[in-house]
């Protein structure tokens, strides 16, 4: 039950503390006050979206703060402890919306989001508006009512859980089969690609190999004349180095026979020599080696453009050609398991199916069964609403038979739409078609009064329903207000004094003008108020004694019921 709410700078609302009580809370006030302010402010509480504009001017955020009773709400506590948020006592609720946007939500005083602000206000209040009459006039909406009255909703989660899992199958079905209408040409590029791979016998950092071995072979003469040159300098001509430096070693021996203290050592001088007589006698060896062998030179440059050519097709290194091969072959392996593959799913997608069907079936089961309870109901509260030769009926669009199998959607096999007759010999149509408002009005509040007595909300706000009704219509809607306010706490913004008047408590709403600023402000009304109140919405402006015993005789009226 909604016990406090409070706001502070909101909309045109500086300041406002209401403490509601149990049974049915009438709120009324002139056009523009803020009734309706009141119920934005809750629609907070149940995490709509804000936006900066619903700031007070000149002030740099609004707070809407809630305290609910939660005697009995064992779903609550349950969601509550759930989460860690919950305290012995009363439930607080409390949106900060600030113009830096940094908008915060707290729930008994922790820091909480908006997805579990919205979550948890759906087990608190339920929020009955002009907006349900749009909602009433959608008919993918119907389905989701009547489910909400049969109380198998979580059921309905349940199948709409394995259909996604169906979808996700039949999404990898026609995937694979795809895949394998087109397998035939890709298997045919993809083993060519293989085979060609493989057939060019890569190995790793021969192009490297082959790059120098064309630079020798492409150079073969100019090697040949350097070598030659050098081996002639060293060895292979009269006074050659060597033969000079042999004379230099000879007088060299000579002086250290002679000169026990040369300083010169003559093995140093026959290193030099035989160091020289080696590399003399490589450069010769060298020389006998070098081919000019233009026919390995073209089949370097032969290989080198095939390598070329696989690296502009498969990757810019002989490694990365080896790993697009390794890529392909297992591509190719998977290829061969796809059928295995698209039996498997084939197989999974039936056995889900058949899951389906039965819990479709159980559900379509379920809604014929409360359907017709649904009528039941919605008929008895829309005739004591004035409308005594109207007809209601939930109809099954798409009813499936033997020949036409059902087909499954998010919600089970079931197309559903109510249909409406509001005179005699006038056959079922389609809602939306044919109800005005008045009518949508009373068949919101017999949908509510219905749907409340299976619901599980603590608090039922209706913010005129009454839209489109007056006289004795309005009297009757008055009683369903209180019939309902037997079970969940009512509250009701009305401009009817005839619904007023079935009130437990009765509250004002006022408009002033201070400092030139408007203020709003929510009052209970003690008894003389509340007749002067009634009195007013019944004569407007003008408040005769007429009006005022016509107000007393109502209230007397209604505390009859």
């Amino acid at each position: 039950m909604l016990a406090e709410l409070s706001i502070r700078n909101f909309a045109i609302i500086d300041s406002l503390n209401v403490a509601f009580t149990g049974g049915l809370n009438v709120i009324s006030g002139e056009t523009g006050a803020g009734k309706s302010i009141i119920v934005g402010a809750v629609n907070l509480l149940l995490g709509d979206r804000a936006s900066n504009e619903l700031i007070r001017s000149s002030e740099d955020s609004a707070v809407v703060e809630a305290r609910f009773v939660l005697d009995g709400r064992t779903n609550i506590k349950a969601w509550l402890k759930d989460r860690g948020l919950y305290e012995d006592g009363d439930l607080v609720v409390r949106r900060i919306i600030a113009r830096s946007g940094k908008n915060r939500v707290f729930i008994n005083g922790n820091l909480a989001t908006l997805n579990m602000l919205s979550s948890l206000g759906g087990f608190l209040v339920d929020v009955c508006s002009q907006h349900e009459h749009q909602v009433l006039l959608q008919t993918d909406r119907h389905i989701d009512i009547l489910d909400e009255f049969g109380n198998i909703l979580d059921m309905r989660n349940e199948y709409t859980g394995h259909f996604h899992q169906y979808q996700t199958l039949k999404e990898r079905r026609n995937a694979l089969v795809r895949a394998n209408e087109e397998k035939s040409r890709r298997e045919e590029l993809l083993r060519f690609q293989v085979e060609e791979i493989e057939k060019s016998d890569i190995q790793i950092g021969e192009d490297i190999a082959l790059r120098d071995e064309k630079k020798i072979l492409s150079s073969a003469q100019k090697l040949r004349e350097h070598g030659e040159i050098a081996y002639t300098t060293l060895y292979g001509r009269e006074g050659s180095l060597l033969e000079e430096l042999g004379a230099v070693r000879e007088k060299i021996r000579e002086i250290g026979v002679i000169d026990k203290g040369f300083v010169v050592k003559e093995q140093d001088v026959d290193a030099l020599y035989f160091g020289l007589e080696d590399l003399a006698l490589g450069l010769r060896e060298y020389l006998k080696n070098i081919q000019d062998d233009q026919g390995r030179l073209e089949e370097i440059d032969d290989r080198l453009e095939l390598l070329g050519t696989l690296k502009r097709k498969y990757g810019t290194t002989l490694e990365d050609i080896l790993i697009r091969r390794d890529t392909m072959m297992a591509e190719l392996e998977e290829m061969t398991r796809m059928e295995e593959e698209i039996v498997s799913c084939e197989r999974d997608l039936s056995a889900k199916e058949a899951l389906l069907a039965k819990m479709a079936e159980r559900l379509s089961g379920l809604r014929k069964k409360w359907a017709r309870t649904l009528e039941e109901l919605v008929e008895k509260e829309i005739h004591e609403l004035c409308m005594e030769n109207t007809a209601f009926k939930v109809v099954f669009l798409n009813e499936s038979s033997a020949e036409i199998p059902p087909a499954f959607t998010e919600k089970g096999i079931d197309g559903i739409e109510f249909y409406l007759s509001t005179n005699i010999g006038e056959s079922l149509k389609p809602l939306h078609r044919i109800a005005s408002g008045g009518e949508l009005s009373r068949i919101v509040l017999a949908l509510k009064k219905v749907l409340a007595m299976a619901g599980s909300v603590g608090t039922v706000i209706f913010d005129e329903v009454d839209s489109g009704i007056g006289g004795a219509a309005a009297e009757m809607v008055g009683y369903k207000l209180k019939d309902v306010a037997t079970h969940h706490q009512v509250i009701c913004i009305t401009h009817l004094p005839q619904i007023a008047c079935f009130g437990d408590t009765h509250y004002l709403v006022t408009k002033s003008v201070a400092e030139g600023r408007t203020h709003t402000g929510v009052s209970p009304l003690n008894e003389s108020e509340r007749l002067n109140e009634v009195a007013r919405m019944l004569g407007g402006v003008e408040t005769t004694e007429t009006t005022r015993l016509h107000a007393a005789e109502m209230l007397q009226g209604s505390r009859r019921s």
